[in-house]
């Protein structure tokens, strides 16, 4: 459609011989972005405006942060430390489980489509349901507290991880794997062998960086319940207690550089 509303231009080759070259499309999807942009701000009633006269307020705030209230870390020790151990348990329990996901939902390693569609799928499922959402059903199941916010890292750790893991599986090196077959090796046993080593790597990277954005997503598991460092935000907010929440923001800021510090260089190592 697009080539018959602007005809491809001709170019003439330094041999003599002409050749057809396909406009740009660059001006549609500007045009489409733009037409998208304005779509957007009519359906959100966003004001330029009011973004201007009102985003001092926003730093009216940060302002009666400061000092942050050091009497307060305490008290915010115990509760960072369960965000933590929330991070660590999902985090790890979800990288653990998206393996079998991963294998399962990998084209060229398992012979049957339906299964593959099936746990791609899954995968897809759990990665649109956004973490609060989960947290939040999982409160009513097993109450409040940690281990919801557990659950809730642990579904989306196991869609991220599987995702970008049958990814890596399904572009490896398929040679190896097909050598151990045809000398009797049954397909895990080969995937263990020949598959495995070429994407482990990767897998612990991924596993690494999804732990480092864990332990911001558990900060705010606590508006709904779920435990941890959120619950003690939610509770300065709504006392206005402006200088404990800065204190826990400082805590948080010092916690998630440490450990995404450390992290990185392990990844380095892996990549």
């Amino acid at each position: 459609m697009y080539d018959k509303i602007f005809h491809p231009k001709e170019v003439v080759l330094p041999n003599g011989k002409t050749v057809l070259e396909k406009r740009s499309r660059t001006p549609l999807v500007l045009l489409l972005l733009i037409v998208a942009l304005i779509l957007s701000v009519n359906f959100t009633d966003f004001s330029l405006k009011v973004l201007v006269q009102r985003i001092d307020k926003f730093f009216d705030i940060i302002v009666q942060m400061v000092p942050p209230k050091w009497s307060s870390f305490p008290a915010i020790w115990k509760s960072l430390l369960s965000t933590l151990q929330m991070s660590l348990v999902g985090s790890m329990i979800g990288a653990l489980l998206s393996i079998p996901f991963a294998v399962l939902a990998s084209a060229n390693i398992v012979r049957s489509k339906t299964v593959g569609v099936v746990f791609k799928v899954i995968l897809s499922l759990f990665r649109t349901l956004p973490t609060l959402v989960v947290a939040l059903i999982a409160t009513f199941v097993f109450g409040l507290g940690p281990t919801a916010g557990v659950v809730a890292i642990l579904l989306f750790t196991l869609s991220y991880v599987g995702k970008l893991l049958y990814e890596q599986i399904e572009n490896a090196d398929m040679g190896p794997f097909e050598a151990m077959e045809s000398i009797g090796m049954t397909r895990i046993q080969a995937f263990r062998y020949a598959i495995f080593p070429q994407v482990l790597p990767g897998f612990l990277s991924t596993s690494l960086f999804c732990f480092e954005g864990n332990v911001r997503y558990a900060a705010i598991l606590g508006f709904v319940g779920a435990g941890g460092i959120g619950l003690l935000i939610n509770e300065n907010i709504g006392w206005r207690d402006y200088s404990g929440l800065g204190m826990i923001i400082l805590a948080l800021v010092v916690t998630v550089y440490l450990i995404e510090t450390v992290s990185e260089h392990f990844r380095k190592k892996l990549i």
